[in-house]
């Protein structure tokens, strides 16, 4: 279980981080439908983080539930530095996995997704969209990735990225109290876009990301 704390901040600033992941979400369809786990138990009532000098808490809502199937095209890449991850990620949604979806003529189940391996300098990092099914004609760069349902902890947070990393600091609690240990790597589900279809930025409070933390 890691924090995330250098992905929020290039989350808030790259807009073609954002631009990307709406041109490939809404690529080819005109509704998309999220994966949808099985209804958990709320272990969590919803509730507020904590607050900053210049920001109210977040709400973080921890739910013990099924996290759902799903395959995923996905692409492997790193950055040299801290400023070139943002580049990076706008490139591999808005050119690579675009390309993808497009070449065999696929749909988004869901929203973009992503797995961090470590938060120092080089960072890797893998980036990844929803898709119904594989496609048979490849793209430099591009892998599939099956994850089945299995039990998880998911975290649904509202509030800034930056805020994020007490959603991780919620369930590492949760877990630590009630001998839970992890069943593979976590990873972020971008469930609300942070602009809107006019291009103005959302209120980060009705912005929502999902974290999955697959657990035994």
């Amino acid at each position: 279980m890691q924090h995330m704390s250098f992905k929020t901040k290039i989350l808030l600033n790259s807009a073609l981080f954002f631009t990307a992941v709406i041109l490939v979400s809404c690529g080819g369809n005109k509704k998309k439908e999220e994966p949808k786990p099985e209804k958990g138990r709320i272990i969590t009532e919803v509730k507020k983080g904590t607050a900053t000098k210049t920001q109210r808490p977040p709400i973080i809502n921890i739910v013990d539930t099924l996290s759902a199937k799903m395959t995923v095209a996905y692409c492997k890449d790193s950055a040299a530095t801290f400023e070139r991850i943002g580049l990076k990620l706008g490139n591999i949604y808005g050119t690579t996995l675009a390309e993808y979806i497009k070449k065999n003529n696929l749909k988004t189940t869901g929203a973009p997704m992503a797995w961090y391996k470590k938060q120092n300098a080089p960072f890797f990092f893998e980036a990844g969209m929803p898709v119904n099914k594989a496609g048979a004609k490849a793209v430099k760069g591009v892998q599939i990735r099956q994850l089945d349902a299995g039990k998880a902890l998911i975290v649904h947070f509202y509030g800034p990225f930056e805020l994020l990393p007490q959603g991780y600091d919620a369930v590492k609690e949760w877990m630590k109290e009630n001998k839970r240990t992890p069943a593979g790597p976590s990873y972020e589900i971008y469930v609300t876009d942070p602009i809107d279809k006019n291009g103005k930025q959302v209120d980060p409070y009705k912005i929502q990301t999902d974290l999955v933390f697959p657990i035994k």
